[in-house]
C-alpha cells in the first residue's frame, strides 16, 4: 500500500485546484475601468519568470500530505502550512502580475482577481480547516489557525504590495464611505440583535411555559420568514411613514418610512424565529427530574429560572443568538435599496455600474464579518461552558 493516496479530502481539493489552475482565469486585466477585462490564466501570470514560480512551491507540501494518514501530526501541519503559504503565493502573484502591468504597459490599467484565485483561495481555506480539525475540536483552536492562515495575506496588504490590484484602489478611493458603511452595517446588526434577544427570549420563555401558545406563535413567525425580504421592507415602509407625520416626535427620533427604522424593524422581524426555538430548545431539553429535585429543594420558580434553567439553556441559547447574528449580517445588506445603507449600498453601486471590484468590496467585509462573528460566538459558548 506504500505510495497510496491516503488522504482522500486533501486529494478531492488539490484536483479541483489543479482543475482551477486549467480552466478558470487567475486574473482579469483591463485597460482602464470602463472596459471589461480579459482573463489572464496562473500559467501565463507565472510565464518564464522563476521568482514568480517559486510562489507555488508550498503546494508541494500540500502534495506530500495528501500521500500521507491523515491523523498523523506531520500530515496536520504539513497541510496547515503548505494551504497558508499557497495562499499567500497566490496572493503574491496576483499583486505583483498587477504592479508589473501598472508600471509598464498601462498607466490606468486594472487588474482583478479572477474565478481561478477565489476558487484556489476557497480551497486553501477548506485545507486549513481539514487540518485544525484533526487538532481539536475547540473554537480556540480554529480561530487561532483562522488567524494564522490569512496573517500573511493580511501583512501583503498592510505593506502595498497590493496596492495596484483594482480592488484596493476601490478601497483607496472609496476610504471613507467605506469607513462610515462598516459604521453604519455594525450598527444596523446591533440595532437587529438587542431588540431580537429582549423579545424573542420572553416569548420562548411563554411558549415552554404554556404549550398552548406554541402553534399559534410559530405559525407567525413562520409566516414572516416565507415573506421576501424586500417586499417586507415594502410593507413596512407606509406604516411607518404614517406613524412619523401622526407624531412629529417619531419623526425626530429617526422613524420614517425609508432608512433605519424599516429595515431594523424587518431584520428584527426575521430574526425571531431562531431565537424563539433556540430558547424553547434550550428549556426543553432540561430533564423534568431536575427542576423537581429543586421545587423538592424548597426553591422558589424564580431560582429555578436564574440557578438552574439558565445555566443549563444557556449553550442552545448562544447558538440561536449566533445563527441570529450571521443572519442580521447577512440579511442587512438588503436593508440597502430603502435607503438603510451599509456594505449593501456599496454592493449595489458596483451592480448599477457593472464594477464588479466594487462589489467585491461591498461583499467580502460582509463575508468577514460573518465569519469572525461565527468564531467569536464559538470561543464565547466554549468558554462559558466550562
Amino acid at each position: 500500500m506504500h505510495g497510496q493516496v491516503r488522504h482522500p479530502v486533501l486529494l478531492a481539493l488539490l484536483l479541483a485546484g489543479l482543475a482551477a489552475v486549467l480552466g478558470l482565469a487567475f486574473v482579469a486585466q483591463a485597460p482602464n475601468r470602463l472596459i471589461s477585462g480579459v482573463g489572464v490564466s496562473l500559467t501565463d501570470v507565472i510565464g518564464a519568470d522563476s521568482v514568480r514560480a517559486w510562489a507555488l512551491t508550498p503546494g508541494l507540501l500540500l502534495i506530500a500530505a495528501a500521500l500521507r494518514t491523515p491523523t498523523q501530526a506531520l500530515t496536520r501541519w504539513l497541510t496547515l502550512l503548505g494551504a497558508t503559504g499557497s495562499l499567500a503565493g497566490l496572493t503574491w502573484l496576483a499583486g505583483s502580475h498587477a504592479s508589473a502591468l501598472l508600471s509598464e504597459e498601462m498607466p490606468l490599467g486594472r487588474t482583478s482577481l479572477g474565478g481561478g484565485y477565489w476558487l484556489m483561495a476557497v480551497l486553501c481555506g477548506l485545507a486549513a480547516a481539514e487540518a485544525l480539525r484533526g487538532w481539536s475540536a475547540r473554537a480556540g483552536v480554529s480561530l487561532m489557525g483562522s488567524v494564522f492562515v490569512v496573517a500573511p495575506v493580511v501583512a501583503l496588504v498592510l505593506s502595498g504590495h497590493l496596492d495596484a490590484l483594482s480592488l484596493l484602489k476601490e478601497y483607496a478611493n472609496r476610504q471613507e464611505v467605506f469607513d462610515a458603511a462598516l459604521q453604519r452595517h455594525l450598527l444596523l446588526v446591533a440595532a437587529t440583535v438587542v431588540p431580537t434577544v429582549l423579545i424573542g427570549l420572553p416569548l420562548g420563555v411563554l411558549a415552554t411555559r404554556r404549550p398552548g401558545v406554541q402553534p399559534a406563535l410559530l405559525s407567525v413567525l413562520n409566516l414572516i420568514q416565507t415573506v421576501p425580504s424586500i417586499a417586507l421592507f415594502a410593507l413596512l415602509m407606509v406604516p411607518l411613514a404614517a406613524l412619523a407625520t401622526r407624531w412629529p416626535v417619531l419623526a425626530r427620533w429617526g422613524v420614517s418610512g425609508i432608512g433605519v427604522a424599516p429595515a431594523v424593524t424587518a431584520l428584527t422581524l426575521y430574526s425571531l424565529l431562531p431565537m424563539v426555538r433556540s430558547t424553547m430548545a434550550g428549556l426543553g431539553q432540561i430533564p423534568p427530574g431536575v427542576l423537581e429535585a429543586a421545587t423538592g429543594m424548597g426553591m422558589t420558580r424564580a431560582q429555578q429560572f436564574w440557578r438552574i434553567e439558565v445555566p443549563l439553556a444557556w449553550p442552545v441559547w448562544l447558538s440561536g443568538l449566533r445563527v441570529t447574528t450571521v443572519q442580521a449580517i447577512g440579511l442587512a445588506m438588503v436593508s440597502a435599496l430603502i435607503g438603510a445603507g451599509g456594505f449593501g449600498a456599496v454592493m449595489f453601486q458596483g451592480l448599477l455600474s457593472s464594477a464588479v471590484d466594487l462589489v467585491l468590496l461591498g461583499v467580502v467585509p460582509v463575508v468577514a464579518l460573518a465569519v469572525v462573528a461565527d468564531g467569536l460566538f464559538k470561543l464565547l459558548a466554549e468558554w462559558t461552558g466550562r
